[in-house]
């Protein structure tokens, strides 16, 4: 594995571990934070709100049924015989209809007759399942209480009764009066708090049976005890002190429950918030989603920048590496390396290649009367010759100084060809025509060449070394030619 890839994969498994654990801890404090939110204040004071609007939603027609067992009217008409129905019939229907009760009613001790605003609905008996509610009031000796039961006066409908008892002056029991709420509306009225404050909401007899909730088929069926989560910590709530709200925890096939109960004496019920920990954290488990898209993101785009960067500079550095400054073309490792792998491909399929030397005739001359600047530009036109000369199976690096190596595919006469095109034009550069030189065209630019093929079993320092031979050759007998070794 490269340097590179290393590096690349190091720098995303940082980042991608960055993000996630940085995701992860900010949900975890999310989460955390959220849990005590809810548990010290969100969850109290959506209870302590609910409450305060549920007694004084229900304080109104208990305070009513507090005022008809109270009322002189009631309590002279139940006392002198109950002798005129029309009466009771109309005082039931005026505060039925004047605060908007589901029903009103007045059951006498002394007849057990069941009044409402329409007359005499039944005689309550001990026998009658319906009729229980009555005689187990009677018994309790309580001043009041609420139940829920079927309204036989309303096609049975659900309804939330408020009983109170009758006495006269002496403390004699002359029956139970009181008003019903329709459960529809009390339903609807906790479903109205449930959407509201985004939590389930219901009342419970202190047995544990749900009174009031916004699903009205869990209505006096439905015990607490029996439902999944709520049921490992009934018995806690229940049990708990009455004079303080409690705040509990539990949970539901993995997922946590947070809830708190309030007891309303007036009632002699529980009000019950009740937040689930899903619901409490969509916002932090949304946040964590988009911080790790955001993050997925970020870290696909930094690594593509970083490949980007990194293939950039390893490229520049790879060109500084194998690259003259000067020229542009090859350098001189670059080239061994290149020969070398011309050496490996003639021992495996006999490919034939060679190598052409060249060096600058007058070179010296140039540096001496036109300036080394001027010497540079005459070693990168030449470089330009040789590239614009050669094929592209051929290779041109320079050597040293003012030589330049190449490697062609093929033969010696082939290399002599590309030799000798590349000896035609550089003849045709002149220099320092205005630097008063003895030339009066300028100094004369040429290139002296040795060409040597390679033989079986030489190294790349003896193939050199014949080429160098041939182009020194070519000096010796004048520059400006090219010598076959």
């Amino acid at each position: 594995m490269s340097i590179r890839i290393k590096l690349i994969t190091a720098l995303t498994s940082i980042l991608v571990l960055a993000f996630i654990s940085l995701s992860i801890f900010n949900y975890n404090v999310s989460r955390q934070n959220a849990r005590e939110e809810t548990l010290n204040s969100a969850l109290p004071l959506t209870r302590d709100n609910i409450y305060s609007e549920i007694q004084a939603g229900l304080m109104r027609p208990l305070f009513v049924s507090s005022l008809m067992a109270n009322d002189t009217f009631l309590k002279d008409w139940a006392s002198y015989g109950e002798k005129d129905v029309l009466q009771i019939m109309r005082y039931l229907d005026e505060i039925k209809n004047k605060y908007g009760f589901f029903s009103t009613f007045y059951v006498s001790a002394l007849t057990n007759d069941y009044y409402y605003p329409q007359g005499i609905l039944k005689t309550v008996s001990k026998s009658d399942s319906h009729d229980v509610w009555f005689y187990d009031f009677i018994k309790s000796g309580e001043k009041y209480n609420l139940i829920v039961d079927t309204n036989e006066a309303e096609n049975n409908s659900l309804t939330i009764f408020i009983n109170h008892r009758v006495v006269d002056r002496d403390g004699k029991l002359l029956g139970v009066t009181g008003v019903g709420l329709n459960m529809d509306n009390v339903s609807n009225l906790l479903k109205n708090f449930s959407d509201k404050y985004s939590k389930t909401i219901f009342l419970m007899s202190t047995d544990g049976t749900i009174q009031a909730h916004c699903q009205a088929d869990l209505v006096g069926y439905t015990n607490i005890k029996s439902i999944a989560g709520i049921s490992g910590i009934a018995d806690n709530i229940l049990s708990a002190d009455r004079k303080e709200p409690v705040t509990f925890e539990c949970k539901d096939d993995g997922d946590r429950i947070y809830l708190t109960s309030r007891y309303i004496p007036e009632f002699n019920w529980f009000l019950i918030v009740e937040q689930d920990e899903n619901g409490l954290l969509k916002y932090a488990k949304d946040n964590f989603i988009r911080t790790l898209t955001i993050g997925a993101l970020a870290t696909f785009l930094v690594v593509v920048l970083s490949v980007l960067v990194v293939n950039y500079f390893q490229l520049r550095l790879e060109k500084q590496a194998n690259t003259d400054e000067l020229t542009g073309v090859a350098n001189r490792r670059s080239f061994e390396r290149k020969v070398n792998d011309a050496i490996s491909l003639h021992s495996k399929n006999g490919n034939i290649f060679s190598l052409v030397l060249l060096d600058v005739d007058g070179f010296k001359a140039v540096n001496d009367q036109c300036g080394h600047i001027e010497g540079d530009v005459v070693l990168r036109e030449i470089s330009n010759i040789i590239s614009s000369s050669i094929r592209e199976t051929d290779f041109c690096a320079r050597w040293g100084g003012d030589e330049f190596i190449i490697l062609i595919s093929g033969n010696d006469e082939q290399a002599f060809i590309i030799a000798e095109r590349i000896r035609r034009q550089v003849e045709q550069i002149r220099k320092c025509s205005d630097k008063n030189s003895e030339a009066q065209d300028g100094i004369v630019v040429t290139v002296s060449c040795g060409v040597a093929q390679f033989r079986t079993g030489e190294t790349l320092d003896s193939l050199t070394l014949r080429a160098d031979q041939a182009m020194y050759k070519s000096k010796d007998l004048g520059k400006n030619m090219i010598i076959k070794s």
